[in-house]
């Protein structure tokens, strides 16, 4: 059979048509294929699993001291997989700025640990050492409290049995508390340290409950506050007092004793 020129021609490129795709799709077939052996040759050996510090703190998260007695602490360790590991700490305080645990001093102090395990990764972890004396509440009325606040009649779950507030005896009858208006702010808001209002009581005496007051303010906020009743109950051991801010607001705040 005899065919034409321009009949051969398209013949030709039909058939070379075909065999291009054909050829394409191989090629691109044998690329993929060193593309996925190039990606598993790169990220061979990088991915591995790695064991964080496991901390093990004797004496718990939180350790109520007694004050004038030395602080010690009762023991921590840290394991990588069973392994011991090195273990480093650092201290800070709420109120007075110490970097150790003072045993004379009230205060709240947070003790950090921290470990690394072999690959470099660090873990931690922290515990809290609450520093006070617990008065009578017949001759003294110090101690560490939660409380409890109403402000302007109103009070909430976020606003009941806070923690805590502390009452020192900074003289022969002069008291600090920690919070005149019940840590609302500080605790119940958790705006933190800076929203405390630090107050100043005088007790003339304790059992008739005869307080004298000074004005104080509210950390950042400022303004004036004035502590207007507070009565002691010595056999609840609760302490009940109301603090007038000249921003409006009336504080009720109930505060319990913490017995150790």
């Amino acid at each position: 059979m005899e065919f034409k020129s321009r009949e051969i021609a398209v013949v030709i490129i039909i058939f070379n048509r075909y065999n291009m795709k054909k050829i394409l799709t191989i090629v691109g077939l044998a690329c993929l294929s060193l593309f996925i052996v190039s990606c598993e040759k790169e990220t061979e050996g990088i991915s591995h699993e790695t064991n964080y510090a496991v901390f093990d703190l004797q004496g718990g998260n939180t350790i109520f001291h007694t004050l004038g007695e030395p602080f010690v602490d009762p023991g921590y360790s840290a394991k990588e997989n069973g392994q011991n590991v090195d273990v480093a700490f650092s201290i800070s305080s709420l109120y007075n700025g110490l970097n150790t645990v003072d045993g004379n001093t009230p205060d709240v102090y947070t003790i950090s640990y921290t470990a690394k395990n072999s690959d470099g990764y660090e873990a931690s972890t922290s515990r809290e050492v609450y520093v006070f004396n617990t008065g009578d509440m017949v001759n003294s009325i110090e101690g560490l409290y939660t409380s409890t606040v109403v402000r302007n009649g109103s009070s909430g779950a976020q606003y009941t049995d806070m923690e805590y507030i502390f009452i020192t005896k900074t003289g022969d009858n002069t008291y600090s508390i920690s919070c005149g208006i019940g840590g609302y702010y500080q605790f119940g808001r958790a705006y933190g340290v800076d929203y405390s209002a630090p107050a100043t009581v005088v007790a003339n005496s304790i059992p008739s409950n005869d307080f004298s007051f000074e004005q104080f303010s509210v950390g950042t906020f400022g303004g004036a506050v004035d502590i207007t009743s507070l009565t002691v109950d010595p056999s609840s051991k609760t302490i009940i007092f109301t603090s007038v801010w000249d921003s409006g607001y009336e504080f009720v705040v109930t505060l319990k004793q913490v017995q150790i």
